[in-house]
């Protein structure tokens, strides 16, 4: 009977603990709401976080502008898939374009993906993809490096038939953030472009050294000793060409200072 007295105050408390204790956090974090709209220029472009799904039903011709932010040491990768009109509806090929800028309007170089994609007539989709370069958090005044700040994605259409402006699209833009530097692909350098020189290098005992490149190159003293060495076709030629100056020189002299006994007619 007092076990159960006792234990009844506990249970109380035990359970006004956990009425007034909040909620525990859901794992899951709730996904993004979808964008499904875009702007018509710099000014009127619309603001996407990065990870956040968008899209956008728009027509064949407009220009399509989206603006996103990103910080020092992040480098921007942008997917971007535009559903086209059905094939029996078009009249023949159709290119897309994404375009990325600063917020000083410069455009940003992709360091992979391709930015320019030319969709067939039967085709029912294009995808286009950028990776920008790491974002600096200092640059020189002269450069064009990316800066932290607000950017613009532009999506635009080109080179299509008239007939074909006004067909209804749909475009679906992923933009993410990525930390780390991005490096086109090929970028990194798998052999030095001069061959290394190791001049403490210690060989093991009974090792015989090998003949590096730098070691196999002429001496400065043989190579003057070549081009001096006796007898060598360079010397020939030198005298050669002295015998000739002065066999022309003396008749050159000859003939300016005795013309007349050059060119007397006989009497």
């Amino acid at each position: 009977m007092r076990a159960s007295l006792l234990l009844a105050p506990a249970a109380a408390c035990a359970a006004l603990a956990a009425a007034a204790a909040p909620a525990a956090a859901d794992p899951s974090p709730s996904p993004r709401p979808t964008i499904g709209t875009a702007g018509t220029s710099f000014l009127t472009a619309t603001t996407v976080e990065p990870g956040q799904p968008v899209r956008v039903p728009a027509s064949t011709g407009d220009y399509l502008y989206w603006s996103f932010a990103a910080a020092a040491g992040q480098s921007g990768r942008i997917a971007v898939t535009v559903a086209l009109p059905p094939a029996a509806s078009r009249h023949g090929a159709a290119t897309y374009t994404i375009d990325v800028f600063d917020g000083l309007r410069r455009r940003q170089a992709c360091t992979t993906g391709p930015q320019n994609a030319t969709a067939a007539a039967g085709a029912a989709s294009v995808r286009l993809r950028c990776t920008l370069r790491q974002v600096r958090a200092w640059a020189e005044p002269w450069s064009d490096d990316p800066l932290p700040g607000t950017y613009y994605l532009r999506l635009a259409a080109s080179g299509l038939p008239e007939q074909d402006l006004g067909l209804p699209i749909r475009a679906d833009v992923r933009i993410s953030a990525k930390d780390g530097d991005a490096r086109p692909a090929g970028a990194k350098l798998k052999a030095p472009l001069s061959p290394a020189v190791d001049p403490g290098t210690t060989l093991a005992p009974g090792a015989a050294p090998s003949a590096s490149p730098v070691d196999s190159a002429p001496k400065p003293a043989e190579r003057v000793k070549g081009w001096f060495s006796w007898p060598s076709g360079r010397w020939w030629w030198t005298i050669g060409g002295g015998v000739l100056a002065a066999v022309m020189a003396v008749a050159g002299y000859s003939l300016t200072r005795h013309p007349r006994r050059w060119f007397s007619a006989p009497h």
